[in-house]
């Protein structure tokens, strides 16, 4: 038997941060094994990439991944171990044909990892995808800067939208035990900023208690003294309701922004789609926030170039854009994913039309985010330090109204600035997405 314990491992994480959390489960398990984890992938011994597989492009990275990391087998790695979205979907495809990997476990098989990575020490590569029993931990080895983390509290998805494969790869909705999350949470330490995401956050604790249970948990949270705030990501539109609209308003732990994947404002293309909101539902979502929630800050995700869109309708959507005025925005051209029902639909858009369409979009956008940073200016606003510019020049962190890696920063001058602290910054000058400024004690 190989004694793994004398093994350099090291991680490459690709994809969005539910990945992220469960690659730092499996490094915390690693670390309580014994074993030596290296954040320098040309000492390990030992590498796991997990992957994405949600659309095209996140497959084709993970390949291209896998592949290059290969290279390193000509010095101290001995093993490639694939973990996630890709082998959990695409096993059958893959495991021939790329003989780079030595061990392949799906999403739900971190708990036979050492099983697996034994057996291919012992009798060469190894499939173990769906073998695992998705034991839940709480242990953590966190990954992003010190200050913030994020909370998985579900995994799955029920809504079935047309274009999309993740019920086909993490299957159907699940919610994890509201008083291990809370264990969970409390077991980070002091964190500023508390993120949680799941496929749908505002649907958790439906199948495990029979109702919703979204703001019993986020009242558990703030509860916990080591958490400063609450951040919430990927809140299903129809699931947003008087009881989370009040919980946000009135916890004054909960960061008041929401992450609301619309994803396209006309009926007929939702429709499509198999989302259930539509263009007014979705206006009337949104003026009723601002109207509860003082300053909420409102981030979107829309899809362009679905099947059979018109250039009516993606007009139309730029309309919305214009008159919805988001705080933030990503746009996506559609990417047809075979086994999804939206594959099968006549009138796929040209990719080159799609590029088009994705492009106005972002011009838009740009303009509402361009008058919304000149807002800022000339004022104080209370900003999270993320850390030193690269150049040395400042500071940089984030308002309320950005998420991390996703949103715009405020960039920063003060005499002296502590990651994970805040800062009452004057914004002097903004461009289209980010804001620039210093403490009111700079040069002073």
């Amino acid at each position: 038997m190989i004694d793994l314990t004398r093994k350099k491992f090291g991680l490459i994480s690709l994809g969005c941060d539910k990945n992220r959390v469960d690659a730092e489960k499996l490094l915390a398990e690693i670390a309580a094994h014994g074993c030596e984890i290296t954040g320098n992938i040309e000492d390990a011994q030992v590498l796991i990439i997990n992957t994405c597989s949600f659309l095209a492009d996140s497959r084709k990275e993970a390949i291209e991944t896998i592949i290059d990391s290969a290279a390193y087998k000509s010095g101290n790695l001995e093993k490639i171990v694939v973990t996630g979205c890709l082998p959990q979907k695409f096993i059958d495809d893959i495991y021939t044909e790329l003989t780079e990997a030595d061990v392949f476990l799906g999403t739900y098989d971190y708990d036979v990892f050492f099983d697996a990575l034994q057996k291919a020490y012992e009798d060469g590569r190894c499939n173990m995808v769906g073998a695992g029993k998705n034991a839940f931990t709480c242990k953590r080895l966190v990954t992003t800067p010190v200050h913030y983390a994020y909370l998985k509290i579900a995994d799955g998805c029920n809504n079935r939208c047309t274009y999309c494969l993740i019920p086909k790869i993490r299957g159907a909705y699940f919610s994890y035990p509201m008083e291990k999350l809370v264990e969970e949470a409390e077991g980070l330490g002091e964190v500023s900023e508390l993120i949680l995401v799941a496929q749908d956050v505002t649907r958790y604790g439906i199948d495990l208690y029979g109702s919703k249970k979204i703001c019993e948990l986020l009242q558990k949270l703030t509860a916990l003294v080591n958490i400063n705030s609450v951040r919430l990501l990927y809140c299903y539109p129809e699931m947003i309701d008087d009881e989370l609209i009040a919980e946000i308003k009135n916890n004054p732990k909960i960061i008041k922004y929401l992450d609301i994947p619309f994803q396209h404002s006309e009926d007929r293309v939702l429709k499509m789609m198999n989302r259930k909101g539509t263009r007014q539902s979705y206006t009337e979502l949104i003026g009723k926030l601002r109207k509860e929630i003082e300053g909420i800050a409102i981030r979107s995700t829309f899809i362009c170039g679905f099947p059979t869109e018109t250039e009516e309708e993606s007009a139309a959507l730029g309309e919305f854009l214009k008159q919805a005025k988001l705080d933030n925005c990503g746009f996506f051209d559609y990417s047809r994913e075979e086994g999804t029902p939206a594959y099968k639909i006549k009138g796929q858009i040209p990719a080159s039309v799609k590029r088009k369409r994705v492009k106005n979009m972002y011009e838009i956008q740009q303009d509402i985010s361009l008058e919304k940073m000149r807002s800022c200016v000339g004022k104080a606003l209370k900003v999270l330090c993320d850390g030193i510019c690269e150049d040395g020049s400042g500071f940089y962190g984030r308002a309320y109204f950005s998420a991390p890696d996703i949103d715009g920063k405020v960039y920063f001058n003060a005499p002296f600035a502590e990651q994970g602290r805040y800062y009452d910054v004057v914004i002097e000058s903004c461009d289209s997405y980010n804001l620039y400024g210093k403490t009111e004690d700079f040069g002073k």
